[in-house]
């Protein structure tokens, strides 16, 4: 996954370079992270398509604009580009409109409700989606604030899959920060739906932080 560069926040022509060099080095299939509101960084959809004709490793995308039109936006220039959602609340939008596959947050705290949401929505079961995506979203809201690390590894830690700890400059969670945290993930636990039946689908493509 090629991310763009963090410090300083270059127009097109330094960051097309900068993504072509790491493309150029490997052979390897890449997929670009598009996370404007994070990086600042903003790969338009004809900028996506430019790179990917010049650079045929370039297979996906990690959409992470918060836009779920960029889905469609991207899908209408080119078919070469594999999108990824990398938003958690936004995935059952953006596969409505295209994406094929997630790239998620909870995850590995929550791996049977992430398969189960992924699947009925690819399947088109609407009903099943909205209930079981109505659960989720406090959860995967998580994932779309600032202190979104510490908050993943808090849940994970919680449900016995990972630990809070966090590299400097990030500390772990206090406070009322993590009162509120502590009363989402009380409220999920007991309303957790039973998952049962689930049923594959070949298409699916879940992948985790």
């Amino acid at each position: 996954m090629i991310l763009p560069p963090y410090v300083y926040q270059s127009d097109w022509r330094e960051t097309k370079a900068h993504v072509s060099s790491v493309l150029r080095a490997t052979s390897l299939p890449a997929m670009l992270y598009n996370n404007p509101v994070a990086y600042g960084t903003d790969f338009l959809p004809e900028q996506v398509v430019e790179l990917a004709a010049e650079d045929k490793n370039l297979q996906a995308i990690k959409e992470s604009s918060t836009d779920v039109r960029r889905v469609t936006a991207i899908r209408c220039l080119t078919d070469a580009i594999q999108i990824m959602v990398g938003v958690d609340d936004s995935i059952v939008e953006a596969l409505g409109v295209g994406a094929i596959g997630w790239v998620a947050g909870l995850v590995n705290a929550f791996p049977r409700e992430s398969v189960a949401l992924l699947e009925s929505a690819l399947r088109g079961d609407t009903q099943q989606t909205f209930e079981l995506y109505r659960w989720f979203l406090p959860l995967l809201r998580m994932d779309t604030v600032p202190k979104f690390v510490q908050l993943i590894k808090w849940v994970q830690q919680e449900m016995g899959v990972g630990s809070a700890k966090v590299r400097a400059p990030r500390l772990e969670m206090e406070g009322a920060e993590l009162i509120e945290a502590k009363a989402v993930l009380a409220h999920a636990l007991a309303t957790r739906p039973e998952i049962a039946g689930i049923v594959p689908f070949p298409a699916a493509v879940l992948s985790g932080r």
